[in-house]
């Protein structure tokens, strides 16, 4: 019986089950800590969702309630909620994921306000407020849905028109607070705080015990304690750390648990479980919360535990200056994972690789790990329509290539962006601020750029030959295949902004930047048409080389020394504004093939097997196939 990959697609989002086959081959102590590790996973789910904006779960709670108390509610109407709900999963809110505009309900309000009356009747738990009605609830929340001018924008890093970038941004880190109001305030809980503008001031709303999101994180914390006594020393360290830092929230404690954490470097199940990337804040500080579980492809590690061994090597050649090299490169590690579960920032939109911890000190100093998401980027290949790689080709033999060489090309591209990309380089002698302190709201998008920047530059590099990543017969197929299609990538990804004139995801920014700036000045691009269509294409590998060596020495100068000025000027001066006509152009290609704009992943599902004395005796791994089923198993356990 062959396996679905592709499960549905809801509007242009494809929703696509990823499998974790070798779950079953670990031991029962592994199965036992990845069961409690994937507790906390879903126990913080609500934490993001509160984090991306202040409505969230409020309107989870209407839209859950009125799929699952419908009695009374007309059968069109149940049908547009769920359609709604599921982008709403997706999407964790309103707020589109990729491009942070606001989605609408396509109902009346009328509608709207009936269904949520009909599922308070059938005794659907909705997050009242105190003393609040059914009526008044529906009505509170109206605007947020039908009103395309409330909240139209969960983060905007380039606002225009002089407008604050935190005022401009529909998310929940800040209340009431302007970059203005900043000036001269030093926070002590930079990452894991909500900043809060009252009458006396500023107020750091603290994530931790005692603190913001105490419920939910008392529940992570008594799972990751369960998980300890089936934890080896070292990842039993690491969570002990991270339990401490959930328990104060203070910085010596992060830093602490990211130390530990990349020290335990050779277990096999492991976890990221905290406040992690900053692309959801404005200005690049606030972290956003997530929750992985995950055990080591073993089949899958050779080729990027290769290229982690000899990180010194490629940090030696590298095309930027001398002075930010490191002069020794200490603690990279690098594996294949395959995911059992993830939820927050990481799911059900998912990253294809991750390199951690984010600090770059601790990366200096201490090292970082990086895995690729071997089963994510698996059931993303099996679930590709074939049309993305045709409908954009210059020619047949460029979609050829991309059957034969794409997989490779970007699974090795993936590798070298975050084992060597993210940790590579230093900061100028002198400068001890974080990069992301100096280069405020461009430092995702410009370490985005920084790091694809390396894999495209040591990707036909003949190292990797000699190493035994790639075999030299393949090699420069793998490159042209690879240079062609993120050349492709920064055409195509148009589909996913339907409106507007600039993009606001950091990667889309950074793609945009590199193939912007090789068209203005290299040869190794063209623009083509051909019956009146646009393609963007691939002409020359050695010059794409050369240029992306010569803009990666650039970028890792502003990075290194801190230079915002021109961090923005390279950013947006290539990687915001786009073209609307060309957009349109590339939104009637892709909607004439109905292909999708970006995929969403249903998670394998952990479920204990009792023996009669009511103790765990396996944990077996199964395969819901439905978005629906898996959002709301996880919703009713966060309320257990």
């Amino acid at each position: 019986m062959s396996r679905r990959f592709l499960l549905e697609q809801v509007d242009d989002v494809a929703v696509v089950q990823v499998y974790a086959d070798g779950f079953g081959a670990l031991s029962l102590r592994e199965k036992l800590l990845a069961w409690h590790l994937y507790l906390a996973a879903i126990a913080g789910r609500d934490i993001y969702y509160d984090q991306r904006y202040a409505y969230n779960l409020e309107l989870r709670s209407a839209l859950e309630g009125i799929l699952t108390h419908a009695a009374g509610v007309p059968a069109p109407v149940v049908d547009e909620v769920r359609r709604y709900t599921k982008l709403f999963w997706i999407n964790s809110g309103p707020h589109n994921g990729i491009t942070a505009r606001k989605q609408l309900l396509r109902l009346t309000v009328e509608q709207w306000t009936a269904a949520v009356l009909a599922a308070a009747a059938g005794g659907a738990p909705l997050r009242l407020r105190a003393g609040e009605s059914a009526a008044a609830f529906a009505a509170r929340l109206a605007p947020v849905l039908f009103d395309p001018d409330v909240d139209p924008v969960l983060t905007q890093k380039t606002p225009g028109g002089g407008r604050d970038i935190l005022e401009a941004s529909a998310n929940n880190l800040y209340v009431d607070v302007s970059m203005r109001d900043l000036q001269g305030f030093v926070e002590r809980h930079a990452l894991n705080s909500r900043l809060v503008k009252s009458a006396g001031g500023l107020v750091e709303e603290v994530w931790r015990i005692g603190g913001r999101y105490d419920h939910e994180i008392r529940r992570i914390v008594r799972h990751l304690e369960d998980a300890l006594p089936y934890a080896p020393a070292p990842t039993a360290e690491a969570l002990g750390a991270l339990i401490r830092f959930y328990t104060t929230g203070e910085e010596a404690d992060r830093l602490a648990y990211d130390i530990a954490w990349v020290k335990d470097d050779a277990s096999t199940v492991d976890t990221v479980n905290g406040f992690v990337e900053v692309y959801l804040d404005p200005r690049g500080a606030k972290g956003a919360w997530e929750g992985l579980v995950s055990y080591v492809n073993h089949q899958k590690t050779r080729r990027i535990d290769i290229i982690a061994a000899n990180a010194q090597w490629f940090e030696d050649h590298t095309p930027w200056d001398a002075r930010f090299r490191k002069p020794s490169v200490t603690g990279v590690s690098a594996r294949a994972i395959d995911v059992v579960i993830e939820t927050g920032d990481s799911g059900p939109l998912t990253p294809v690789g991750i390199n951690l911890p984010n600090d770059q000190a601790v990366r200096e100093r201490y090292g970082s790990k990086s895995v690729l998401l071997a089963n994510v980027n698996e059931a993303y290949e099996r679930s590709t329509h074939e049309g993305l790689r045709t409908e954009f080709s210059w020619e047949e033999a460029e979609a050829d290539r991309t059957r034969k060489w794409g997989v490779l090309a970007r699974d090795l591209s993936t590798e070298l962006h975050e084992v060597i990309g993210h940790g590579s380089g230093r900061m100028a002698e002198g400068v001890t601020a974080s990069p992301s302190e100096l280069l405020r709201e461009h430092y995702s998008a410009l370490e985005e750029t920084r790091s694809d920047l390396v894999a495209l530059y040591f990707l036909p590099d003949p190292v990797l030959v000699e190493m035994g990543v790639v075999p030299a017969d393949a090699q420069p197929s793998v490159v042209r295949t690879e240079y062609e299609q993120y050349t492709r990538a920064a055409l195509v990804q148009l589909r996913r902004v339907r409106e507007g004139e600039q993009l606001e995801e950091d990667h889309m920014r950074n793609r945009q930047l590199i193939v912007n700036w090789l068209l203005r000045h290299t040869a190794a691009i063209e623009i083509r048409r051909r019956d009146d269509k646009t393609y963007y294409t691939m002409v020359d590998t050695v010059a794409f080389r050369a240029g992306v060596g010569r803009l990666l020495a650039e970028v890792q100068r502003i990075k290194s020394e801190g230079d915002h000025a021109a961090a923005r000027d390279l950013i947006e001066g290539y990687g915001v504004s786009f073209d609307p006509a060309l957009r349109d152009e590339v939104v009637a290609r892709v909607d004439a093939l109905r292909l999708p704009s970006y995929s969403a992943f249903v998670m394998p599902r952990l479920a204990p097997v009792t023996g009669a004395d009511g103790a765990i005796v396996d944990v077996e791994v199964s395969y819901p196939c439905d978005l629906e089923s898996q959002m709301l198993e996880y919703a009713a356990m966060a309320r257990a």
